[in-house]
Formats: structure tokens, sequence, C-alpha cells
């Protein structure tokens, strides 16, 4: 099946939806609205003649204040049928811990996506609702902040210890 194949399926069935796609990639990519997206990536999985059974990936980019959103990316692969699709999908930046931004989890429909959304959560902030162990994944549980943000303030301490990222490259012989 073609990447206008999947367009024209995807149309048809969410004929009530505007998809926005782009071909500007080395991938092309279809745009989704964040509500939708469970929908969406339910049907690409389960339809037998698109069958997307891999989660390869998800991946968060921070756009800044200025653009006041965080896109959330996702790589579906199809096995049998040997086709790749990139779904993304935009949300609100927010502010966390007061507004966190916040989308909901597919990892009911990929398992896999646990631990990329429990990813996500620990450098973007970003709330997967209805995930079914959200926490930090690779930071300690009480660090603070979100690194991979734009506008993530390195703390002075962690623990009692002085925190310096102002790292030199000098080679001992």
């Amino acid at each position: 099946m073609t990447f206008e194949e999947i367009q024209q399926l995807l149309q048809s069935e969410f004929n009530n939806l505007t998809l926005e796609v782009s071909n500007q990639e080395s991938q092309a990519q279809i745009n989704v609205p964040a509500q939708s997206m469970i929908e969406i990536i339910g049907f690409l999985k389960s339809n037998k003649s698109t069958f997307f059974d891999l989660l390869s990936c998800i991946t968060g980019i921070d756009n800044g204040k200025e653009a006041g959103n965080i896109d959330i990316i996702y790589h579906l692969y199809s096995i049998p049928f040997e086709h790749a699709l990139i779904i993304k999908t935009s949300i609100q930046r927010g502010t966390p811990p007061e507004h966190p931004p916040s989308i909901d989890s597919i990892s009911a429909i990929y398992q896999s996506a646990n631990w990329h959304e429990r990813e996500i959560f620990d450098f973007f902030g970003v709330i997967f609702n209805h995930h079914p162990d959200l926490r930090r994944i690779l930071l300690p549980n009480d660090w603070q902040g979100y690194p991979l943000r734009k506008d993530y303030k390195e703390q002075e301490y962690y623990r009692g210890i002085k925190v310096d990222n102002n790292f030199t490259s000098e080679t001992n012989n």
C-alpha cells in the first residue's frame, strides 16, 4: 500500500477530520489532531490492509515558548507489508507541574509505547493519560524539571552535590 493509498483510506474512514500531509520530510508524514490519535492509530494497527503491527519509536520535540507546542511523533511499521508511516501531532506546551502538557497514551494499543511515553514524560513533562505506569525512567524520581524542554533551568545542586555541566575534555597521558 502506498502512502497516498494510506492517506486516502484515512480520509475515507475519518471523513470529518482534516489530515495534513507533509511530503517535505525524508519520509512522508500525516499530521493529525491530538484528540484523534487513539482512534487513528488503533485503526492503522487493526485494519487488514495497513496492519501497522510495530511501533518503532515515539519522539517528542519542544518547539519553545514562542510556538507554544510540543510535537509528538509516532513511527509505525508494518512488518508483513513492509511499509512505514509517521504520524505527528502537536499538543499545547503547558507549564509543568501546574499545567503539564498532556495526550492520551497509546500503550493499550502498542505495549512498546509504555517506555517511549515514559521517556517523553521524563524529559519533556508530557502527561500520557491512562498510562499504566507513568513515572521517570532515566532520571531519578526526585529530579527537578524536564531537561529537553527549551526553558529548562539546570538545578544548581542535586542531593547536596553541585551540578556542573561545564565539562572540559582533557586527556591524561
